[in-house]
């Protein structure tokens, strides 16, 4: 009888990481465009902003802050749709918002109203709110060192998203020609429909093993939803997570956000600035296929502090010049960086709870990562308007140097263990 259910337990593992892998790849390719769409809002956004004003081009980042508005303020509610209706349902629910978005977008541009077109970006970036939970819906199937593998499988698809929003960019820009942009986000609309077809071959969040099933039957009865959120946020795993996986990404944006128009004030045009993001975006995902192999080989740490470093090296390469290399080749190193820093804390951030609570801490996460995002791609168009390039590219160092001092202050702590950390 237990060499039964011991053999039933191998098979169900074995299942389970081959359902896991099934599910990282469809939403690698989900994420290869409904994920190229933000390309299309961040890299355009600031740049159509800044055709529709007259005056004050301060303002001119304003949609891209819009986007990642709508991402903080649907963080939350996306998490809570989907422990309602499922993934697949809310993956769709989110599709059929970005479409809506990205047509009310070209309508803004087309009449040339500025605000709307704000307000279309941040309906995009609700969109994208549930893009950004499907890192952790991977993590919903497979044994539980597999996580961060199927995390950096679905980023992966990211380098697929790299390559079709800007090109969708350049290639459609014009197309509703005299009015430039607008028919980049028409054209956007195909991004959220090919998603959908995607998303109808998804398998069920629920785990296959009977244990497991039993368990998910437990989390889903509405009298056991776990700690506190305070309890869970409090944790010093997740503070100090959080705050390296929104440090990562919110320089990130803080820099991609100004360096479009960084490029344009220096001379260069539409299509090079265009490519840069290009690149920036490739370099943002393309590592994801050996960050899993190597946050299981060196430790989750240590990959956020190797990330951290490289965005300190990119401020140092933005500080050298103003020639494209030294544009195209900071933008790079600050993919590279937020790679190893967003998917290394990211999957920190799985350690610190339970299943039953999963849907409140990822929510509470992705609010508090994406709301900074938000503030921060807002002041980047005032400080480059302000300061300049160049104090953008100083105020990366004492960022890093916070989050790294964190880091340290966790390991020494105590030993970084697998499993729930309290």
């Amino acid at each position: 009888m237990n060499i039964a259910v011991e053999h039933d337990a191998a098979l169900s593992a074995a299942e389970e990481n081959a359902v896991a892998r099934k599910n990282a790849l469809l939403y690698a390719a989900c994420q290869a465009f409904n994920g190229a769409a933000a390309p299309v809002s961040i890299s355009l956004g600031a740049l159509a902003g800044s055709y529709m004003l007259a005056a004050d081009k301060s303002l001119a980042t304003a949609p891209v802050t819009g986007y990642n508005v709508g991402v903080a303020l649907a963080s939350l509610p996306a998490a809570m749709i989907m422990r309602s209706i499922g993934r697949k349902r809310g993956f769709m629910s989110g599709a059929l918002i970005g479409i809506c978005g990205m047509i009310l977008a070209a309508y803004a541009i087309v009449h040339g109203n500025f605000w709307l077109f704000a307000v279309a970006l941040a309906v995009n970036g609700m969109a994208g709110s549930f893009t950004q939970q499907y890192r952790f819906a991977a993590t919903d199937r497979g044994t539980p060192d597999y996580k961060a593998k199927a995390i950096s499988w679905v980023l992966v698809g990211g380098v697929a998203a790299a390559i079709i929003g800007p090109q969708l960019v350049l290639l459609t820009r014009d197309l509703l020609a005299p009015v430039p942009f607008a028919g980049a986000y028409m054209s956007g609309t195909l991004l959220f429909a090919i998603s959908l077809v995607v998303m109808t071959f998804l398998e069920s969040s629920k785990p296959a093993s009977r244990a497991a099933v039993a368990s998910e039957a437990a989390d889903a009865a509405p009298a056991d939803t776990g700690r506190p959120l305070f309890a869970i946020i409090t944790q010093p795993r997740f503070m100090v997570a959080v705050l390296c996986g929104t440090s990562s990404f919110a320089l990130m944006s803080f820099l991609m956000t100004a360096a479009p128009l960084a490029m344009i004030g220096c001379g260069y045009s539409v299509d090079e600035s265009t490519l840069g993001i290009q690149w920036h975006v490739m370099a943002m995902f393309a590592p994801s296929f050996f960050t899993g192999s190597l946050i299981a080989r060196l430790g989750k740490e240590l990959i956020v502090a190797i990330g951290l470093v490289i965005l300190a090296a990119c401020g140092v390469v933005a500080l050298m010049g103003i020639e494209l290399a030294n544009f195209w080749g900071s933008l790079i190193l600050l993919g590279i960086g937020w790679n190893f820093g967003f998917i290394g804390a990211t999957a920190m951030v799985t350690e610190t709870y339970r299943p039953e609570e999963k849907a409140k801490a990822q929510g509470a996460n992705d609010f508090i990562l994406f709301g900074t995002v938000a503030f921060a791609s807002f002041m980047s168009g005032q400080l480059l308007n302000a300061y300049g390039w160049n104090v953008l590219n100083l105020l990366v160092f004492p960022i890093v140097v916070i989050c790294l001092i964190s880091l340290g202050w966790l390991v020494t702590r105590k030993p970084p263990r697998q499993g729930l950390v309290a």
